[in-house]
């Protein structure tokens, strides 16, 4: 059956994609302000059991960076040229759309293309990822995928090829020459693709955890942590901030626990590994979420600063990556190069 969102509950279900997006993928408020003016509430949310499998399908997303996005907003369709080389270079309509990435802002993206297009609930990472490399239809080798992305003064690329490297050099450097941040859609694939090769059911999640940490946010942490479906691994004072001595884009965050124990929080643009007392607790691909202890915000890797008091929580990663290991080697740690902090217990 489908799934039929009321307005009332976008704020859960942008919560939801805040926790998924593992300290990464960028804030929601955007996305939220611009469906909030969507006239096409209800939205529906479709299963991928519920369409035809052979039914054409894009995936829609922003990439660069999410900090320039807040200071130099979209416009009122930012989807819309790349969606119309798309569907030029492979000679059809595409009526359906899925989410590229399940986490942060852009689990929300395909809500902006509702009224034109069918949403499915389905994305190709279930939680922020900083590779297009990592695209789950990618890491499958699922063959004809085009990718189109802007370049800067209405410019679009579109690539096709079968090696994922190619997607993932070209989108950035047209990505730079947009300005640091832009619109990407990819298409050439279909709803049986999703099946078996993207992440399903992540919207209705992240719908429900949403709603279950806004409704017990401001009870005990433990509770908070059980209501999410996961559990409490720290709640203490941020003391140390240690850029790594070798890649520049990890920092080892130093906690101090409320009992003194001694905590290592290991992130790049996404929480990757936790630590306690030398012990690995948790590791990509499960979920690293991190909060402001006091209010309860959730916060991002760049929100993390010396002396502030924070909670860590751990949620159980999608399925669909530890399913085989081709797919594990993607979202480890040791994918972005961090040895020793693989298979948690």
């Amino acid at each position: 059956m489908p799934t039929i969102l009321e307005l009332a509950g976008l704020p859960a279900l942008a919560t939801g994609f805040e926790l998924l997006g593992s300290g990464g993928g960028g804030a929601t408020t955007m996305l939220e302000l611009v469906l909030r003016s969507s006239p096409n509430w209800p939205m529906t949310v479709h299963d991928v059991e519920e369409l035809d499998p052979s039914t054409p399908c894009l995936g829609a997303a922003f990439v660069g960076s999410t900090m320039l996005l807040t200071e130099r907003l979209p416009g009122l369709a930012p989807f819309a040229p790349l969606i119309a080389a798309a569907e030029r270079w492979l000679g059809h309509h595409v009526p359906v759309v899925c989410s590229l990435e399940g986490g942060g802002l852009n689990g929300l993206a395909p809500f902006t293309l509702a009224g034109h297009r069918r949403i499915v609930d389905a994305d190709l990472t279930g939680r922020a990822v900083p590779g297009l490399d990592q695209m789950s239809l990618l890491v499958d080798g699922v063959p004809g995928i085009v990718v189109a992305c802007d370049t800067g003064a209405g410019g679009v690329a579109l690539v096709q090829t079968d090696r994922a490297l190619d997607i993932e050099r070209v989108v950035r450097a047209s990505t730079i020459q947009a300005g640091g941040a832009g619109g990407l859609v990819f298409a050439g694939f279909t709803v049986g693709d999703l099946r078996e090769h993207a992440i399903v059911g992540n919207t209705a999640r992240a719908l429900s955890i949403g709603t279950a940490y806004l409704e017990a946010r401001s009870g005990p942490l433990d509770g908070l942590a059980a209501a999410l479906g996961g559990r409490l691994l720290a709640e203490g004072r941020i003391t140390a901030i240690d850029p790594d001595a070798v890649d520049q884009h990890v920092t080892a965050f130093g906690i101090t626990g409320s009992a003194g124990e001694v905590h290592r929080l290991v992130a790049r643009s996404e929480n990757l590994a936790f630590m306690t007392d030398g012990r690995l607790e948790a590791a990509a691909p499960d979920l690293i979420v991190v909060l402001d202890a006091i209010s309860r915000d959730i916060l991002e890797v760049t929100d993390l600063s010396r002396a502030r008091h924070v909670a860590v929580i751990q949620l159980d990663g999608p399925a669909w990556w530890s399913r085989f290991p081709h797919r594990t080697r993607y979202v480890t740690p040791s994918a972005y190069g961090l040895d020793g902090l693989d298979g948690a217990a």
